[in-house]
């Protein structure tokens, strides 16, 4: 693989982006937990075109979505670096991997936060 900066061509951009998408259908193959995310974001998108929630909302919306989604492809990749180093149980291993998946908790927790206080306006009329 040519790591050299200076050179630039269409098909190695290409080429990342197919690595990039081959990351992705990592994610989704070997964590349970995304598919609750797709599930969720599926569900907010929904629920943001229902009520017609306004550009701003959206914004918010998509950057909560992106970030759960960033934080969980990182917690998968850092598990997989971790199995590597460390096939047999050890600890610390462990520590560091409920660590990144309270990454993952927090991020779901916030992005949950922001659908609440968006959401809640559109709802409570139907409560």
């Amino acid at each position: 693989m040519n790591n050299n900066a200076d050179t630039f061509s269409i098909s190695g951009r290409i080429r990342s982006a197919l690595h990039a998408i081959e990351g992705i259908v990592e994610v989704m193959r070997s964590q349970h937990n995304a598919w609750l995310h797709a599930l969720a974001t599926l569900c907010v998108l929904a629920a943001g075109y229902a009520f017609g929630v306004s550009t701003s909302q959206w914004c918010f919306l998509i950057m909560a979505i992106t970030g759960v989604w960033v934080v969980e492809a990182l917690n998968t990749a850092f598990e997989l670096l971790c199995d590597v180093i460390s096939p047999e149980f050890h600890p610390l291993v462990k520590k560091s991997k409920d660590v990144a998946a309270g990454a993952v908790l927090l991020s779901a927790i916030g992005a949950a936060t922001i659908g609440f206080v968006i959401f809640l306006p559109y709802v409570t009329p139907y409560l």
